[in-house]
């Protein structure tokens, strides 16, 4: 098996431009991207449910995924209801356009936090100041072309792919930081489909990776209350309180940060 797969890596080495500028297809890969932005800011509601796995990689080089499944719930210009569920953590992310609210229904414990704002300042605020990011959130930002072609250097229109049954275009993007692929889907709603993020300064470039499914827009969804109601004995505690429990962020509680 090994030796094939290696035979099929260095036949698509040869293969593959060379040169690290853009492309031909650049313009067609770029106008596909922007297309698919269009659209999705151009829906005043959307839901999905998605699989992620987020690779680390351990001090003697192997490669281990933690897997997550979960739904999102988003209508502009304000509220989102989230949920990830993987085998040691069960959390659910809520706003109602002023409070956010982080229920772990594993430990029936929430937390909240007044941020009043738009979806695009909430997910600035998670990313950049709790550390708690929302799945494949980028693509939902109102300028969400302009972040993802941020410091971009190359550009390829890999042609077509299937994910999930559906046929999408397949482009991929370059960064000095890192590598992104994405999936769209092709037809009168070109919404992502899967997405993927390579650390490329990272020795071993671990990747995060998120596949959407059972895509809804508008009426199709059903109609959801963001407003919080805590479940029965749920305890409220502070979020630096949140932050130290075990088993409530991105690693499970056996797994230790290295030294770098």
């Amino acid at each position: 098996m090994f030796p094939t797969v290696l035979a099929l890596a260095l036949l698509l080495t040869a293969l593959m431009p060379k040169s690290p500028g853009a492309v031909a297809d650049e313009p067609q890969a770029r106008h596909l991207l922007k297309a698919m932005t269009d659209y999705l800011g151009a829906q005043d509601a959307m839901s999905f449910d998605y699989d992620a796995t987020l690779e680390v990689v351990t001090t003697d080089r192997q490669k281990l995924e933690l897997a997550a499944s979960g739904m999102v719930s988003l209508v502009r210009p304000d509220k989102i209801r989230a949920t990830r569920s993987g085998g040691f953590v069960d959390i659910e992310t809520v706003f109602d356009g002023r409070t956010l609210t982080f229920l772990g229904k594993n430990k029936n414990v929430y937390t909240q936090l007044e941020l009043p704002g738009s979806f695009d300042h909430l997910v600035n605020e998670l990313q950049n100041k709790y550390d708690r990011p929302l799945p494949a959130a980028d693509l939902f930002l109102t300028n969400a072309y302009d972040e993802l072609m941020a410091d971009v250097t190359d550009v390829k229109d890999l042609g077509s792919g299937v994910i999930g049954g559906i046929e999408c275009d397949y482009l991929a993007f370059r960064t000095k930081e890192v590598d992104w692929q994405i999936w769209i889907a092709q037809g009168t709603s070109p919404h992502p489909c899967r997405y993927v993020i390579t650390s490329t300064r990272i020795a071993d470039g671990p990747q995060y990776s998120i596949q959407l499914r059972n895509w809804k827009t508008g009426g199709e969804i059903a109609t959801r209350d963001f407003a919080f109601k805590p479940p029965a004995g749920a305890r409220r505690i502070d979020f630096d309180e949140l932050k130290t429990m075990k088993d409530m962020g991105e690693l499970p509680s056996n797994f230790t940060m290295g030294g770098k």
